[in-house]
């Protein structure tokens, strides 16, 4: 396992069984850097997915591939995989759907405390990040140094921004829910996937 090649920045997400919140976070993740990236640049971001106890070969949940349909994302030829250490060395960024995944990841080693956030977490704290002090796009800059940028400073901001009560930064599991509570479960990622998207690109979603 070498280095982590500088010309591509790849996002892992992670819940546990790697058919229901992180398959819906890939795939939004995925049509908002398509939506706001021209194909090259857009390429140049890979997303990913895998579950600490992941049914491996299963198909993405049906309510959650609803929640993406009517999202406009593609939910199709998704198959679950188990979250293996490949996985954690080769990425640049691993967004987990509770502490306790954010947990385990970090425990597999690899240096991976430094980009390994929940997904709420993520948000909460790029959120504060001024876009003026990374890299832009705009100005020549290329999209995986922004991106890195931008993970090292949510990094050195995650010990004195502290989230008011832990819950805040969870994402709850909606298997075997109802469809409502997959709805529910794909507008909390969508509204947290934006701002992750907009702070990693530069790029505000078309309105």
């Amino acid at each position: 396992m070498g280095p982590r090649p500088l010309d591509h920045f790849r996002i892992l997400y992670v819940c546990t069984g790697n058919i229901c919140r992180s398959p819906i976070a890939e795939r939004l993740t995925r049509r908002e850097l398509d939506t706001r990236l021209n194909p090259r640049v857009a390429g140049r971001i890979l997303v990913e997915s895998a579950g600490t106890w992941g049914h491996v070969g299963a198909p993405m949940e049906e309510h959650a591939a609803t929640v993406l349909d009517e999202y406009g994302a593609d939910s199709g030829g998704f198959t679950g995989r188990e979250l293996l250490d490949e996985h954690v060395v080769e990425a640049d960024l691993v967004l987990t759907a509770t502490l306790d995944h954010r947990a385990q990841v970090i425990s597999m080693g690899h240096e991976a405390g430094l980009r390994t956030f929940t997904l709420k977490e993520f948000t909460r704290l790029v959120r504060t990040i001024d876009p003026g002090t990374l890299p832009d796009p705009r100005r020549g800059a290329d999209v995986t140094e922004r991106a890195r940028a931008l993970v090292r400073a949510a990094a050195a901001l995650r010990g004195w921004l502290l989230a008011a009560d832990p819950e805040i930064d969870e994402l709850h599991d909606p298997y075997g829910a109802p469809i409502g509570m997959f709805r529910n479960c794909g507008e909390e990622i969508f509204h947290a996937v934006d701002p992750v998207v907009t702070a990693l690109t530069g790029v505000r979603a078309p309105h």
